[in-house]
């Protein structure tokens, strides 16, 4: 058995964060990093637009408590206002500490870090990097990794969190390239897994977002928070669902239906396109719906609307979103200098997660903790985002949180001695259910029921959603667990076997699937991007509150936990 001090699961930007605060803190603890990539290809270097932080380069009149209002309203009010002054005190510190790194930030001509305007946000504070920001956040703290001296295990595949009388104790992990299972014991463990965008069948994550963090958690009896609360990105690439950052319009895109309508007029008057993402998608997809959508050959109904910076001009378009230029041109033949992008909303992000308190510890039930084990990133939950996610935010909670989970972690494991815990059991376990995937005697191909199973979800839980919509979509979830039992694994290979991750990343989507849809269906009302047609409005009296989804084979069960409210006291959010 391996031991580590610490063990982080997931080398994006919140693993990566959080490994260099506690090597920074301590240097004598002992810390590894475990990825199913390369850590520089976690999730976190697609993030394109940029990280948010009032250093008031460009605009003098802004501050963190604009920050902290525009989060909380841009989150309908279900954002724990704790957690988003934290975040946003934090920023602008934390910017400075990224640049001290080595990041590249883009420059005002004066030389200071350059901010431009996001959906949501009042002043002009989202710091970038070109449109490749996550990129260059990643690169330099991976880099830094190594030079701390932090162990990176790249390529192995975390199945299982070992959790024992409601304590952390460590992982269950296999070697992608030969199948070699190790059991990993440790004082602490954190999850910094990402998010889970596989769930649908069009969505701008790679293809490793397959929630396997949240599967475990919820296999091992831990809660997901607010998981009905999924982000649609507005400006997804049609068809192939690739995003088109929202610096796009940052930078003074527009958005256009078929009449060649400026459409955000009705929706948001005052924000226009930079108004949230919630409202942004919705707006696109009524558009579609209601006959304003546009053919590949122009004509009017049909199942995209377009994104048009060609006013923007050649100089500024390859200078300022260079990467989402070569995106259109090279997925969809669209030279965006001289016509517009196809566009439609795309599953995105995920606001909820893992339950975790400011200090980054899980929580088993609003009052409860588990020892031994933190979160931070897309797969937790703190809740800095609430209902819905301002763009720039999300960069800005993986580095901000990743860090303070770091500082906690090493204040945490000091002085604490390794679990006990029989390996053996664990070993067994998973090379029995490797074989069982493995001798599997079925008729059904991993691709075909993942698709189907995506496909449910699109359909049934999507950007608009409805009871009877959702209650047709987890009895089919249902009969598509009883496939997952008949699929086939063509592969038996020992070696880089990615049909069989596959299979295991099927069952974790399935899990997580269950969740959101269960989750959403209880939420009887609209708040943020939980839009549903049969309850349209907000319903602050039942449902200002968090939902806490436990998980079993039977059935899942919902329990509420309350948002923490003061500062901002909720109301009609208007753009």
């Amino acid at each position: 058995m391996r031991e580590h001090d610490v063990i982080i699961v997931g080398g994006g930007l919140a693993g990566s964060s959080a490994a260099l605060e506690i090597k920074r803190r301590n240097p004598n603890l002992d810390v590894a990093v475990v990825a199913k990539t390369h850590p520089i290809r976690s999730h976190s270097v697609a993030a394109q637009g940029g990280i948010a932080a009032s250093l008031k380069n460009v605009d003098p009149e802004d501050s963190w408590e604009a920050h902290a209002f525009d989060t909380v309203k841009g989150s309908d009010y279900l954002a724990d206002q704790d957690a988003v002054e934290i975040l946003t005190k934090e920023a602008p510190g934390v910017i400075i500490d990224l640049e001290h790194l080595g990041v590249l930030f883009s420059r005002l001509e004066n030389g200071r870090i350059a901010q431009r305007a996001f959906g949501g946000h009042s002043h002009k504070r989202t710091c970038y990097a070109a449109d490749k920001t996550g990129h260059a956040m990643l690169h330099e703290l991976v880099n830094n990794l190594r030079r701390y001296g932090v162990k990176i295990y790249q390529e192995w595949y975390v199945m299982q969190l070992i959790l024992e009388e409601g304590e952390a104790k460590g992982i269950v992990m296999y070697q992608i390239i030969d199948r070699k299972i190790e059991i990993i014991r440790s004082k602490a463990v954190m999850f910094a897994t990402g998010g889970y965008g596989r769930v649908f069948n069009t969505t701008s994550n790679d293809f490793a977002s397959t929630g396997d963090g949240l599967g475990m958690c919820a296999v091992a009896g831990i809660p997901l928070e607010d998981m009905e609360f999924v982000q649609f990105h507005p400006t997804g690439l049609y068809p192939v669902g690739v995003l088109i950052s929202e610096a796009v319009r940052g930078e003074g895109a527009h958005l256009r239906n078929s009449e060649g309508e400026r459409f955000m007029e009705r929706y948001a008057p005052n924000q226009m396109e930079l108004a949230p993402r919630d409202i942004t998608s919705r707006a696109i997809t009524l558009e579609i719906r209601a006959g304003r959508g546009i053919h590949q050959d122009g004509s009017a109904g049909g199942p995209f609307v377009y994104l048009d910076l060609r006013h923007m001009g050649k100089e500024m378009i390859m200078s300022r979103v260079p990467f989402c230029w070569e995106e259109a041109h090279r997925l969809v033949g669209v030279d965006a200098v001289y016509e517009p992008m196809p566009v439609r909303p795309t599953a995105h992000y995920s606001m909820g997660g893992i339950p975790v308190n400011t200090d980054g510890r899980v929580r088993l039930s609003g009052d409860n903790l588990v020892e031994g084990f933190f979160a931070a990133g897309e797969s937790a939950c703190v809740s800095v985002h609430g209902a819905n996610r301002l763009g720039s935010n999300s960069l800005l909670e993986c580095v901000v949180y990743g860090k303070l989970t770091g500082k906690s972690i090493a204040s945490y494991v000091e002085g604490r001695k390794f679990p006990e815990f029989d390996e053996n059991n664990y070993l067994i376990n998973a090379k029995n259910r490797l074989k069982g995937l493995l001798e599997q005697k079925g008729a059904i191909r991993i691709n075909e029921l993942r698709e189907k199973f995506q496909n449910c979800m699109t359909e049934h839980c999507g950007v608009f959603r409805v009871e009877e919509t959702m209650k047709r979509g987890l009895e089919r979830l249902q009969e598509l667990k009883q496939e997952y039992l008949q699929v086939y694994l063509d592969d038996k290979d020992s070696c880089w076997n990615t049909e069989l991750i596959e299979a295991l990343e099927l069952g974790n989507l399935m899990i997580v699937g269950e969740m959101i849809l269960t989750s959403a269906l209880n939420r009887k009302e609209s708040r943020g991007a939980h839009s549903r047609e049969d309850f349209p409005a907000r319903d602050d009296a039942n449902y200002l509150s968090h939902t806490l989804a436990y998980y079993s084979p039977a059935g899942i069960d919902i329990h509420y936990m309350p948002v923490v409210v003061n500062r901002f006291k909720p109301k009609e959010r208007k753009y």
